[in-house]
């Protein structure tokens, strides 16, 4: 069979500070640069994503793949029309070239805002679904953070979402949703679609697969496949988009349609069941610091604190400095945190060599309410160019391009800076700078939950603190404008009510 194959990702946080223009999606950062038609298979190969694996799993079979285009940037705030006109407009054009052609796979995230769109996903849908026509099957992968809309669901055969989170099984789930296509080709006909909204929001920190009541939850749903119930997936949904989507969802698919809305009732009937257990211990910058030195000093392994309002992997732009000021203050030493991005400070340092002083204003260019640059001298203990490979679970194999990038030391602390913003997800970006990360006392990452793939295992004990960020740990908080009327705003939470135009 001829199937065409490509991609388009991003996780759109509306209350983020900067948006994704299309230069951003051709540097890539932490993920591959834009790749175009033979480009996409080097491209993505050996990486720990969804297109790889769908490639991967289809290839022995002697299928012809065409390959599109694929496209992937930082999460933030809104992609840009011009970005997002370009890269479907590149899509498009390269699958009418390819036409006809026996199936489309897109490897898509499923929370993309766009300035033009609230639905990026189901409108690149939309219109492949145009140009391919009703009965080609058009099969999707989603990230777990999906915000499920009824476009995404209508103009594809079948989706199919991660089922962990940190995200280790990106490339599974692109394999996963091969054997659906196989499906189809076996003489499947579409399969019905059972979808189940959940009507509260579910903080970020609270949807670790590694936590409970998460854990569970996902067990229970590879139990309900076979028997005429093909996939089902849950989507605990991406809490900072400001749109009627936004919010959790359970899908299930198959043949047998009683089987498949049973299976979805089960899954949305425990979810619900665990409204109460979606909680978090979340600490003040000053207090997790404090708690973390007092650990350290029995402990023989590093105490990992997640700076998670601001993870870049949720829209921040990892450059605020209320972590890094609680550090300083606390006098922590045998401590490092990352990544701190303020390209003119990593620049800088380059200026100025190794073992140079280095007095600037680090961080802090964002704008966000209660933060700054934090104002100090630090030494410069280490440069580099920014160009590693990743050996973690979730970013495995991820060739990282970060730009000119720098260890500056204050203190006992020490800062890895870089120009572009991966979350830090993986102890190679530490090690790159020149840090070992298990001889650390305390290691302070921006990110929410990805990183605990990694360095779950090197911990003694995580925490999480809430210092000032785009990434509001309690969703609650958001000035909300336009979610679904009633929709809970957290765990047992009020419902949203929107202002009316007189208030």
């Amino acid at each position: 069979m001829k199937i065409a194959v490509g991609g388009f990702q991003h996780e759109t946080n509306t209350f983020a500070p900067s948006k994704a223009t299309f230069d951003q999606f051709v540097r890539g950062g932490g993920w591959p640069p834009l790749l175009e038609g033979a480009a996409l298979f080097d491209g993505v190969a050996g990486i720990n994503l969804p297109i790889t694996g769908f490639i991967d799993a289809m290839g022995p079979d002697g299928h012809l793949l065409v390959p599109l285009a694929w496209a992937a940037a930082s999460p933030s705030a809104h992609v840009t029309e011009d970005a997002f006109e370009r890269i479907a407009g590149l899509i498009l054009a390269r699958l009418r070239a390819a036409m006809p052609v026996d199936a489309v796979y897109l490897d898509l995230h499923g929370a993309m805002v766009t300035e033009h769109l609230d639905d990026g996903e189901g409108e690149l849908l939309a219109r492949v679904r145009a140009l391919i026509g009703p009965d080609v099957p058009l099969i999707a992968s989603l990230d777990l953070h999906t915000n499920l809309t009824a476009g995404m669901v209508r103009h594809t055969d079948a989706m199919v979402a991660y089922r962990t989170y940190p995200h280790v099984d990106m490339a599974d789930t692109g394999a996963r949703a091969a054997h659906l296509l196989r499906s189809r080709f076996g003489g499947s006909p579409r399969p019905y679609c059972a979808v189940r909204r959940i009507p509260f929001l579910i903080p970020l920190g609270a949807q670790s697969t590694m936590l409970e009541p998460m854990q569970t939850l996902y067990r229970e749903l590879a139990t309900l496949e076979g028997n005429g119930v093909a996939s089902v997936s849950f989507t605990p949904g991406f809490p900072a988009a400001d749109f009627p989507g936004c919010g959790p969802a359970v899908f299930a698919l198959g043949a047998d349609v009683a089987a498949v809305d049973r299976a979805a009732d089960r899954i949305a009937a425990l979810v619900t069941e665990a409204e109460s257990d979606f909680e978090m211990e979340v600490f003040t910058p000053d207090d997790g610091v404090r708690l973390a030195m007092s650990i350290a000093q029995r402990a023989t392994r590093p105490v990992v604190i997640a700076d998670t309002q601001d993870n870049p992997g949720a829209g921040g732009n990892s450059d605020t400095t209320g972590m890094l000021r609680a550090l300083v203050t606390a006098g922590a030493q045998r401590a490092a945190i990352g990544l701190m991005v303020d390209p003119a400070a990593a620049r800088a340092a380059h200026t100025v060599g190794v073992g140079a002083e280095l007095t600037i204003g680090l961080g802090g260019k964002s704008g966000i309410a209660g933060d700054a640059p934090f104002a100090a001298t630090f030494t410069v203990e280490g440069l580099h160019d920014g160009r590693f490979t990743c050996t973690g679970p979730f970013y495995r194999g991820a060739r990282m391009a970060i730009g000119p990038a720098a260890c500056l030391r204050i203190g006992g602390i020490r800062v890895v800076v870089a120009c572009e913003k991966p979350q830090l997800a993986d102890q190679q970006m530490y090690r790159f700078a020149g840090i070992e990360p298990t001889t650390e006392a305390i290691l302070v990452n921006k990110s929410s939950v990805h990183f605990r793939a990694d360095f779950a295992p090197i911990a003694e004990r995580i925490l999480v603190c809430k210092a000032p960020g785009p990434m509001l740990a309690d969703p609650a908080d958001f000035p909300w404008r336009r979610l679904a009327p009633g929709i809970r705003l957290k765990p047992n939470g009020l419902p949203f009510a929107p202002m009316r135009s007189d208030q």
